[in-house]
């Protein structure tokens, strides 16, 4: 009987081993030890003798065919052909041959791809996809990530910091941005303004009620046709239900704002993960440079390389000196929408898959 076809699975992850660069395939699970030459620049020694150098350079997260075909020409020639890309939208270059780095690292250069990342340094900030592939979003995700990295760089290229710093950034409340040492999110602060006209037209009424996580949606008659109304008390801004219906209109110029976030940690290491804490609002949304959140973040980062003791993250550093110590330091004022007293989850949240009015 001949051998059948292998069919593709459709879920999860492809198979990673054809990817890798032969050194590290044929080494997997032997690695001995590991250093840093140089910030970017990542060593591994197996216990077989082999060797693998690892070259990482910062990336725009969304990248046109050309900037990849770049990329790709400067692997062939450089770095035996293989690249990978981190979670954080760095790309990782393999060599076998201490001799190729340098040359590597000079054709990265030369075309405007910082060499870093690595060890104590601010890492390429992760976000969301922001007005280019986003149907929600209230601000551009990677228009404020090219921004921040502008002022950062320098951060990114060197390895001064206490411990790394991973920054998130989100381009709607619901932050698919995920927690980070410092997270940037935008803070709408109205409910939807309702185009009723238009909402019997555009808008599948009961997708739109559904969507709303704590059920401050419902229908409406309103001027004679069917649309929709939202209990205001209810509302918590969040923006899901703009993308379903459109004439639910959410962004605002004026209203909707920047918040900074800080102290989120995914890891177990040294302490166990953490959520992130507001500690500034109202920040305007103030594109193409956003100054003012950058202004923030380059405070707190000051200060947080200043004050925190050698190895502890962002969130461990403010769990030592404490929260007031904290906007001491920093000079950022405390409101009364710092303090963390809600307790209404369990009410008001649509955790079932009814939905309760």
């Amino acid at each position: 009987m001949s051998a059948q076809p292998r069919m593709p699975t459709e879920s999860g992850t492809p198979d990673h081993f054809q990817y890798l660069h032969p050194v590290m395939k044929r080494n997997y699970g032997q690695w001995a030890w590991h250093e840093r030459p140089r910030p970017g620049v990542l060593h591994h020694v197996s216990r077989t003798g082999d060797q693998v150098w690892t070259v990482r350079a910062g990336t725009q997260r969304q990248m046109d065919v050309h900037t990849i075909r770049k990329l790709c020409d400067i692997a062939d020639k450089y770095a035996d052909g293989y690249v990978r890309f981190t979670i954080r939208s760095n790309i990782e270059f393999m060599v076998a041959d201490e001799a190729k780095v340098k040359p590597l690292i000079e054709a990265l250069t030369k075309e405007g791809f910082p060499i870093g990342g690595t060890g104590n340094s601010v890492s390429m900030i992760s976000h969301t996809q922001g007005w280019l592939h986003c149907d929600i979003p209230g601000t551009d995700a990677s228009g404020v990530v090219k921004s921040l990295m502008d002022v950062l760089h320098q951060e990114f290229i060197n390895e001064n910091m206490p411990n790394r710093v991973k920054i998130t950034t989100s381009c709607c409340q619901i932050n698919c941005g995920g927690q980070g040492d410092i997270a940037i999110n935008v803070q709408h602060t109205k409910p939807p303004k309702i185009n009723h006209d238009l909402v019997a037209n555009l808008c599948e009424r009961p997708s739109v009620v559904a969507r709303c996580p704590v059920a401050a949606i419902r229908p409406a008659m309103v001027n004679g046709r069917p649309s929709l109304e939202v209990d205001e008390r209810k509302c918590i801004c969040c923006g899901a239900c703009y993308p379903p219906c459109p004439p639910m209109q959410i962004n605002d110029p004026e209203h909707s704002k920047i918040a900074i976030w800080v102290g989120g940690k995914n890891s177990n290491a040294r302490s166990k993960p953490s959520l992130h804490k507001l500690v500034a609002a109202g920040i305007p949304n103030n594109p193409p440079r956003w100054p003012e959140a950058a202004a923030v973040v380059k405070k707190i980062l000051a200060v947080y390389k200043q004050d925190a003791h050698a190895w502890e993250r962002m969130g461990e550093w403010v769990e030592r000196i404490g929260w007031p110590r904290f906007f001491e330091l920093t000079e950022l004022p405390f409101t009364k929408f710092h303090v963390d007293n809600w307790r209404g989850a369990r009410a008001s949240l649509n955790t079932s898959a009814h939905v309760r009015f």
